[in-house]
């Protein structure tokens, strides 16, 4: 047992803190580019890639993110790619992310009215000069509050990176757990920072829906 202020117990979570926020962001990045061309392959070719896309949210849905993330750090060695920890967990988000925002988006879409697709068609606009000028502004208005609350999600599931060797928060709290004991404390003072975390990005998600709509 190892005798730690509370000020140095924070400070060591923080540092973890610190590399959740980052996984946490590549992952919603690489997931935003994968799920907007997953989203332009449904609509651009809507048979093949209305397949492709069912098909592709379908297994990520329909598996653990913890068997993701071990088929990932287990699997890309085989193929001689060396892995590390960052890498393996930012893989495995992003692909688990770019699942559920495609899925989540292309619900926006479809919100759209029919005649808005047929409105802009009439105009001569290409499908892409559809979809920048016409379709995705109206659907972001619909997506921004799932999309944010899938990001809270995402936020949190970052936790379970921690299993493969990455050291974020959740792993930087079991290995102080693990040389303090004491995990109420410890585990307690990591729940309140995934809170404080997770928080703003609801209340700015709350207000900049009230704006979107405001300006509808």
């Amino acid at each position: 047992m190892v005798e730690l202020p509370l000020a140095n117990i924070l400070t060591y979570l923080l540092l973890g803190a610190r590399w959740t926020l980052l996984l946490a962001a590549v992952a919603f990045a690489g997931g935003g580019i994968g799920a907007l061309l997953l989203l332009l392959l449904r609509y651009g070719r809507p048979k093949s890639g209305g397949r492709f896309l069912h098909l592709y949210v379908e297994l990520f849905q329909g598996t653990p993110l913890l068997l993701q993330l071990f088929l990932v750090f287990f699997g890309l060695p085989l193929l001689g790619i060396d892995v590390s920890p960052l890498l393996a967990a930012g893989v495995a988000l992003t692909l688990y992310a770019s699942a559920f925002l495609a899925e989540i988006w292309r619900g926006c879409v479809d919100a759209i009215p029919k005649g808005q697709w047929d409105a802009s068609g009439a105009l001569g606009l290409n499908f892409f000069n559809q979809m920048r000028d016409v379709i995705l502004p109206q659907a972001l208005r619909i997506a921004v509050a799932p999309t944010v609350g899938f990001l809270t999600q995402l936020l949190k599931a970052t936790a379970l990176a921690s299993i493969v060797g990455f050291e974020e928060l959740t792993k930087a709290g079991q290995i102080v757990s693990n040389a303090t004991f004491q995990p109420m404390l410890v585990y307690g003072i990591v729940a309140l920072i995934y809170f404080a975390l997770c928080y703003p990005l609801t209340f700015c998600a709350r207000l900049l829906e009230r704006k979107l709509s405001q300006s509808r």
